[in-house]
Formats: structure tokens, C-alpha cells, sequence
């Protein structure tokens, strides 16, 4: 009887192992489908005139897409000076200050909603608040927008990689005399630093790819701008209105776009793969 019952664990082990094997290969089919697609359409249409040329006139085979990498480059930098900050206080309140407190649950299982919330209705609040009092679309509202969506990925990332430090090491600097500021900035920031700078990249790599907030608020423009509260190009809202146009240069060059935009993206999460498993190895050796 025992020998049927271990026979009969290890044949369903061995089913549930197989099943999510394939699961694993169906998702890594589709991933590298993706990619060839990009690379195969894409990267034959990439150039310098691609990077140093605005858009032309519609229906002419010239110009690049200066102005959209030079504009998204403008409002993912500013979204991360405005986000990272916030999000990584936001952690930090959560896992030191309002470990007990009632409010506490409440903006932790806020931030855990605000993480899944569609990126559009984003953009729509964003609209609300500082493009209809303006009276029109500006480059800041986009930055707002992706800010707010990268402020809970690194807020929940951080609470996570705090609540890994053993409470050891803060009771150790207590004892020693240490504030609680200095505890924090010292201690705990400094043993879950490859993790919280790994909740970084990966938010600036969820708002990189991001196009329905910027559709609501910076919108778009043809022309190479730097003054965020006016109207300003991206790569996303760019790749979008050439896809859907009929000229088959603005299809070539939206592949180009896409390609380079999947990988920056793909590069920023292999980075944080990395400083996750090797920087916790480096950690460890120097223990």
C-alpha cells in the first residue's frame, strides 16, 4: 500500500513537471517570436539619419526620429527624478515607521491596487489635473503619469527588500547608540541596496514602454522640443501614429523604433536580473 501511495506522488510529480514545462516553453516561444519579429523587421531599417533627423512630411521617404528618442528620453528622465524618490520614501515609511499602524494597511494594500491599475486611467487623471487647467497637452502631465505609475513598483519593491534585512542587525545598531535615521540610511538601506536599485530599473523599464498616459497628456509633436510644458514627441505615441498611417516608410521606421524601444527594455531587466543574483553572491563573499 505505502509503495502504491509513493508510486502515485511521483507519477503526479512527474505530470505537474512536464505541464509546467510546457507552460514554460509556450511563454519562451512566444517571447522569442516576438523578438525575431522585431529584429527581423526592425533592426534593417536602423541608421544615423534615424537619430539625427526629425520627422518629414507625410508621404515622403525622409527624416528620422530624433525628435521622439530625444522627447521620450525627456520625459522617462524626469518621471524617474520625480518617481524614484517618492517611491523609495514610500517603502521605506512602510517598512520602518508604519509597521503597526492602521494606516499603514491602508496605503500598503493601496499601493498593492495602484500596481495593477490600468496605465490609461492614469493618463485620464493626469488629464484631469494638469492638462485641462493648463489648456493644453504638456510633456510634465506625462512625466506625472509615468511617475505615478512607477511610484508603486518601487514602493512595494523596497518594503519587500527592507523586510529581508534581519531585525538583528537594526536592534545592533540601536545598541550602539545609533538614531533611527541613522539606523535606516546606514544599516537597513545599505544591506537591501541591490534590490531596491533592481525595483528601480525595472519600474523605469515598465514606464518606458508605456503609451496610453502619453496619448492623455504630453500627446505628441513632429517638430524636436525641449520645453516640458508644451506638447512634446515619445517614442510609444510615435510608433503608434506611424503603424496606423499608410505610408510604408513610417511602417519601417516604426519597427525601427520598436526595436530599439524592446531593447532598452530588454537590457534593463537582464541588468536587474543581474545585479539581483550576483550582487546578493558578492554580498555573500564578503561576509
Amino acid at each position: 500500500m505505502e509503495k502504491l501511495r509513493i508510486l502515485k506522488r511521483r507519477w503526479i510529480n512527474r505530470i505537474m513537471l512536464f505541464i509546467s514545462f510546457l507552460a514554460a516553453m509556450y511563454g519562451l516561444f512566444w517571447l522569442f517570436w516576438i523578438l525575431g519579429t522585431l529584429f527581423v523587421n526592425g533592426f534593417k531599417h536602423i541608421d544615423l539619419k534615424l537619430f539625427l533627423e526629425d520627422s518629414g512630411p507625410p508621404g515622403l521617404n525622409i527624416g528620422g526620429l530624433r525628435q521622439a528618442f530625444v522627447g521620450h528620453l525627456i520625459i522617462t528622465v524626469l518621471a524617474t527624478l520625480i518617481g524614484v524618490p517618492i517611491g523609495l520614501f514610500a517603502g521605506i515609511y512602510y517598512a520602518e515607521y508604519g509597521r503597526n499602524s492602521k494606516f499603514f494597511w491602508v496605503l500598503r494594500n493601496t499601493t498593492d491596487i495602484m500596481v495593477s491599475t490600468p496605465s490609461i486611467i492614469m493618463g485620464a487623471v493626469m488629464y484631469a489635473l494638469l492638462v485641462v487647467p493648463l489648456g493644453h497637452f504638456n510633456a510634465l502631465a506625462g512625466s506625472m503619469a509615468l511617475a505615478m505609475l512607477m511610484v508603486p513598483v518601487i514602493s512595494v519593491t523596497t518594503y519587500e527588500m527592507l523586510n529581508l534585512v534581519p531585525f538583528t542587525l537594526r536592534e545592533a545598531a540601536y545598541a550602539l547608540g545609533a538614531y533611527k535615521w541613522q539606523m535606516i540610511k546606514d544599516i537597513v538601506l545599505r544591506s537591501a541596496k541591490v534590490g531596491i536599485l533592481t525595483g528601480i530599473i525595472l519600474g523605469v523599464a515598465r514606464i518606458s514602454g508605456e503609451t496610453a498616459p502619453l496619448l492623455f497628456t504630453s500627446f505628441n509633436n513632429q517638430y524636436l522640443s525641449f520645453d516640458i510644458f508644451k506638447p512634446m514627441s515619445s517614442l510609444t505615441v510615435t510608433i503608434f501614429d506611424y503603424a496606423m498611417s499608410p505610408y510604408k516608410y513610417w511602417h519601417d521606421q516604426a519597427w525601427a523604433a520598436s526595436f530599439c524601444l524592446a531593447f532598452f527594455i530588454l537590457v534593463c531587466s537582464l541588468v536587474a536580473k543581474f545585479l539581483l543574483h550576483y550582487g546578493n553572491i558578492f554580498k555573500g563573499r564578503k561576509k
